[in-house]
């Protein structure tokens, strides 16, 4: 029976000590380069909403021009989306270059502070002594550390994204699809706006759908990343012990604790993989149905007059520009997930360095020991913990 009085953190604890040493990239003297690199964003971000907008008015236009089958105005239109196309690339060149440049000057400054924090003081020789979720310190310094600086900038970029293309085509939608008047039992109900009440109910349903199909996303992710870095710590083990003399029952053992490790990998992947799979089946066929459904809800207005072919078309445009940016949640779930668990084991070696910092020698100091020295028959027994 373990005789271990670790008690695992909450979720709280763990995104407060992440963030606790995180958010010092955007604060002190060098940090009005951070937010130098987050202004610019909001002005690309502005500048795309810009770019979309005159897109979708030019849409309307030239499919009008297609209706009238107006030659002149359809080489105009030709000539008036050439500015449009160029700088909306443009913009999306320089979004992706001060989106990454972000995340490369975050990333480079959290890891030399965890390599600070894990190499001063000899804290990554005592750090074995401690108890908590800290193994492969270098994995977590080296990608998690990645993944939990790149994610929040893809994300807040995204949603500050997707709320103003919600507010923006939401007006062209209201004025582009006006009422609809439907038969209802003999009389004639208006129904104001009907396609923002459309693409609301629509959104509602897809992020309801997505967020109960991956409602186990998350813990699937964490247990997978476990896994993944049991495997790599027995193997780290296995090597060490390889260096110096091995007696035959010890190298059998070995092999088959970690081929139990690349089990678990395995059977985590699979897990993984069909949870990603039902969520790709509701993602790819709302891909697929916004735009037709767009379409769809303009048509009886167009069959009696009242919708230009170019309203159309404009009118389903902003219908999927305005789904989108409803299911930023959707879209952004499995992220948020992969974030949550790359910032738990980030937080988790943080935790962890300040015992060593709080102790200089743990009362569990011996029988970890102990454990550390019976080799992969007790890694066999209980596994790494991540």
């Amino acid at each position: 029976m373990s005789l271990d009085p670790y008690l695992p953190p909450d979720q709280r604890r763990l995104i407060s000590r992440f963030w606790e040493s995180a958010s010092g990239f955007w604060r002190g003297r060098a940090a009005w380069r951070a937010w130098l690199l987050v202004a610019v964003m909001v002005i690309t971000v502005f500048l795309q909403l810009w770019t979309q907008y005159r897109l979708n008015f030019w849409n309307r236009d030239f499919f009008d021009a297609v209706g009238r089958k107006d030659g002149m105005e359809l080489w105009r239109q030709a000539q008036h989306f050439v500015p449009l196309a160029a700088a909306s690339i443009a913009l999306v060149i320089i979004s992706v270059w001060v989106r990454m440049t972000t995340q490369r000057e975050w990333r480079k400054w959290l890891s030399s502070h965890l390599y600070d924090f894990w190499l001063g003081g000899g804290r990554h020789r005592r750090l074995r002594f401690m108890l908590g979720e800290h193994q492969t310190p270098e994995y977590r310094i080296a990608e998690d550390a990645k993944v939990a600086t790149d994610v929040p900038v893809d994300l807040v970029v995204g949603l500050l994204s997707s709320v103003l293309n919600a507010i923006t085509f939401i007006g062209v939608l209201w004025s582009v699809g006006g009422s609809l008047v439907l038969p209802v039992f003999g009389r004639h109900v208006s129904i104001p706006g009907y396609l923002v009440l459309a693409v609301v109910a629509y959104s509602v349903l897809v992020t309801a759908a997505m967020m109960f199909i991956g409602r186990h996303l998350m813990r699937v992710l964490a247990e997978s990343k476990r896994a993944e870095a049991d495997l790599r710590a027995i193997g780290s083990h296995l090597r060490e012990s390889g260096e110096g003399p091995v007696h035959p029952d010890a190298r059998r053992d070995g092999r088959q604790v970690i081929g139990e490790a690349l089990a678990k990998v395995i059977a985590q992947w699979r897990a993984l993989c069909w949870q990603l799979m039902r969520m790709t089946l509701v993602s790819q066929t709302n891909l697929l149905l916004t735009p037709v459904i767009g379409l769809l809800l303009c048509m009886p207005k167009y069959l009696v007059g009242l919708m230009s072919l170019g309203e159309v078309v404009q009118a389903a445009a902003a219908f999927t520009i305005v789904q989108g940016a409803f299911n930023w949640i959707t879209d952004s779930y499995a992220r948020l997930a992969e974030w949550r668990s790359s910032a738990n084991r980030v937080a988790s070696l943080l935790l962890a360095l300040d015992q060593v910092d709080q102790s200089e020698r743990p009362a569990n100091l011996e029988m970890t020991a102990g454990n550390r020295n019976n080799g992969p028959k007790a890694q066999a027994g209980g596994g790494p913990r991540d």
